[in-house]
């Protein structure tokens, strides 16, 4: 909506920050990217939406590859032509929310089963 100088960051930058804090996602053609392997078709559609919710609530809109069982997200702030600060808030909000197992933190939540195909979720990266 507003224009911006947005710093954009250099090829090695970027590799650096992948590899310190988003060790699932790659660059790649200009793109920071991260493919979500899912355990079907419900739960693709449960990744694009919330990827989908994060996206629009942060104004900031990635484009996705989805198929059966696997959603691709890819990052880059088009007006900037790069990657930028908006592109790594985004990845690091998609990945903590994505990846979220509340049955491995203290609290009364126990997280989707994972033994039983008829629950089974997202395919974690532990």
């Amino acid at each position: 909506m507003s224009e911006t100088n947005e710093r954009v960051y250099s090829g090695a930058e970027i590799e650096a920050i992948i590899k310190a804090e988003l060790p699932h996602w790659y660059y790649e053609d200009g793109w920071i990217r991260r493919k979500y392997r899912t355990s079907g078709w419900k739960a693709t559609l449960m990744v694009v939406n919330t990827v989908g919710h994060l996206a629009e609530a942060a104004w900031h809109h990635p484009d996705l590859t989805v198929s059966y069982a696997f959603v691709i997200v890819k990052l880059c702030t088009h007006s900037a032509k790069g990657i930028t600060d908006k592109d790594w808030e985004l990845a690091r909000k998609i990945e903590s929310v994505i990846q979220w197992q509340p049955g491995k933190e203290e609290g009364s939540l126990e997280g989707t089963p994972n033994d039983d195909a008829r629950f089974k979720y997202l395919k974690y990266d532990d």
